[in-house]
């Protein structure tokens, strides 16, 4: 990127080595024809020569994987495969929003990964689900997924669909089907695990002597709401990839997308139903800290009552005035004590009797 008259413009660096991107980026690389991998050069990878050889033979194509690439990797890998700048530009910007865009020949797509993280009870602080990007071209021949953080590993995928011939040998197509098919399956996971944890929560806010705080009760909506973001926008690159605004997607790969999309439907109803659960939560738990809070006033309310009345009597006879027969009385101070001791045991059990103590 450099400055020319004000503006913006994508300049690539110079390459280091024909067709070679950074070795430490490159976590995947095959030549795949008809469905096989005729070849697997590695991290060391001479990536002109494969696309080459890609385009030179029908049902063939380059998968490349790159995790984390520095912005002169992305810029050769983009000059090799022709990819637009823009995309490679928002690639470089860590947050992005889910999207499906067409450049071209090239069809560039974000999507949003998440996992689940294990922790043994959901506190004011715990982090619950964890996101990261994953950004895709696909062209005619040729699919490169670039990642970026631990979410979302793809080795083990790329070892499954490495005995799959009659898959890959849809094309391009059936390894971007694989991922979004993996994914919305860690959407259902990370859903299924989420209601635990939501049921655990409800359970305890209802449960007499349970200390659920209200930030607990947040915090899970927070976490929530960030699995929320990463699940709700992919709708509308499924519906795009299901429908025929993609014609060059083959007949059966569109049918595996509609497939996906349907699974991705259950899990936005789940996200979308344990949003308005929390929110009642929530509500619930702000109602019991304000009858808690109405409790402990009545209480404190109370006590002073029994606290006043004895005073009140007590300064009655502090006046010391002369004529005050009582005073003068053998047995005025007993009956006294005794009528501040009744009165104060008589008030304790009327508020007791209304609820209040």
């Amino acid at each position: 990127m450099r400055i020319l008259d004000g503006r913006r413009t994508w300049q690539p660096p110079r390459p280091v080595g024909r067709g070679r991107a950074d070795h430490t980026a490159i976590v995947g690389c095959e030549l795949i024809v008809d469905g096989v991998a005729v070849e697997r050069p590695g991290p060391a990878a001479d990536l002109a020569r494969l696309y080459a050889q890609a385009r030179e033979r029908e049902g063939a194509y380059v998968w490349l994987g790159l995790h984390e690439p520095t912005e002169a990797a992305l810029s050769r890998v983009a000059e090799v495969f022709g990819l637009h700048p823009l995309a490679v530009e928002d690639i470089l910007h860590r947050e992005q929003r889910v999207k499906i865009e067409r450049y071209e020949e090239v069809v560039f797509l974000v999507v949003r990964a998440a996992q689940y993280v294990e922790h043994e009870r959901v506190t004011a602080t715990s982090e619950i689900v964890s996101t990261g990007f994953v950004r895709l071209f696909v062209g005619p021949h040729f699919v490169i997924t670039v990642r970026q953080g631990t979410v979302m590993e793809l080795s083990s995928l790329r070892a499954d669909l490495s005995s799959d011939a009659k898959t890959l040998a849809h094309g391009p197509w059936s390894v971007v089907h694989a991922i979004l098919d993996r994914l919305v399956d860690v959407y259902v996971d990370i859903a299924a695990a989420m209601q635990t944890d939501i049921e655990l929560t409800e359970a305890a806010v209802f449960a007499p002597g349970t200390p659920v705080t209200v930030e607990q009760v947040y915090q899970l909506k927070r976490q929530l709401m960030k699995f929320k973001a990463a699940v709700l926008p992919l709708q509308r690159p499924l519906t795009a990839l299901a429908g025929k605004q993609f014609l060059e997607l083959p007949k059966e790969v569109r049918r595996y997308f509609s497939d996906v999309a349907d699974h991705h439907t259950a899990a936005v109803e789940q996200v979308v139903a344990f949003d308005d659960v929390l929110n009642a939560l929530l509500q619930a738990r702000l109602a019991q800290l304000t009858v808690e809070q109405n409790n402990d006033m009545r209480k404190i309310a109370s006590w002073a009552a029994i606290a006043a009345l004895p005073t009140a009597i007590a300064g009655i006879y502090g006046m010391n005035f002369v004529h005050m027969p009582e005073l003068t009385t053998r047995y005025g101070y007993p009956i006294v004590m005794l009528l501040l001791v009744v009165s104060a045991a008589v008030l304790h059990r009327l508020l007791r009797r209304a609820g209040w103590l």
